[in-house]
């Protein structure tokens, strides 16, 4: 029987989001996100559906939680791949790296149950996403289309990847890094010489 008493002697809210988040991004995977509902994670968690809204929000509000927690983890990656690289070189790593974590689970499974085709709405205009592009340009200035245009071309990369890696990565070099020639002073130090913009991230999903 549900129960609100289910995480006594705890701190409540903050243990509770983890665990709905966790059974939450385990369900989307198995099930996809249009199966995933509010009743089905509270009988995963042991407890009612007002427990789950209390401390996690709707569908809408879980599904972007999720993914920000997975960008986090994308971000770190990035950021240690990148460490000490400024203008084209920067970018192309990043987007490597980003790409190549995308792919992997358990991701993949999540973000593909949860998308169609490139071009949902919630995904392109998702502010989680437009940071986390915007922090894999490393401008100094912000740079929305900019942003935009990364987000496209990572998620066409992703749908659609070449069967080639090398080739991929020459294309990466070719099209994407040449933009950012001239931003090259632009590019604030290396993360480990600025704010993480990953904390401000896990703020965004808590």
């Amino acid at each position: 029987m549900a129960t609100d008493d289910w995480l006594l002697g705890r701190d409540r809210h903050s243990e509770a989001a983890e665990r709905i988040y966790a059974a939450a991004a385990d369900l989307i995977s198995r099930k996809g996100y249009d199966a995933f509902s509010i009743d089905a994670l509270a009988a995963v968690v042991h407890c009612s559906p007002a427990t789950i809204y209390r401390h996690a929000g709707g569908k809408a509000a879980i599904r972007d939680a999720v993914v920000g927690q997975q960008a986090i983890r994308i971000l770190e990656s990035v950021h240690e791949a990148i460490t000490g690289l400024t203008g084209p070189e920067r970018v192309v790593t990043a987007t490597a790296v980003a790409l190549r974590r995308m792919r992997s689970e358990p991701l993949a499974q999540i973000m593909r149950s949860m998308t169609g085709p490139p071009g949902n709405e919630w995904l392109t205009d998702s502010p989680i996403v437009t940071r986390f592009a915007s922090d894999v340009l490393g401008l100094s200035e912000p740079d929305p289309l900019a942003a935009q245009w990364l987000i496209r071309v990572v998620l066409a990369l992703w749908y659609w990847p070449l069967k080639d890696p090398d080739a991929e990565h020459q294309m990466l070099h070719r099209f994407l890094g040449p933009p950012y020639i001239n931003d090259a002073e632009s590019i604030p130090p290396a993360p480990g010489n600025a704010p993480n913009s990953a904390d401000s991230l896990r703020e965004t999903t808590t």
